[in-house]
């Protein structure tokens, strides 16, 4: 099972991010009816970047104008 480099080498299997999830919009449904064991691990898992949701940016600190007064 290769992994991209995009989010680590050390990708944990989750039907969210799998190519087989039918329905990525919502609860994901296999397409191939394979389901994680109790080690977490699914035979069947294949990695899909693209269906994963990045982390949000925390948000910017306000500054004033006294910031930039020397």
């Amino acid at each position: 099972m290769k992994h991209t480099t995009l989010y680590g080498t050390n990708i944990q299997p989750d039907c969210a991010y799998c190519s087989h999830n039918k329905t990525p919009e919502q609860a994901p449904v296999c397409g191939v009816n394979c389901k994680i064991d109790e080690n977490g691990q699914c035979k069947k898992f294949m990695y899909d970047p693209l269906l994963r949701t990045p982390k949000k940016r925390p948000p910017l600190t306000k500054f004033t104008k006294e910031d930039f007064d020397l």
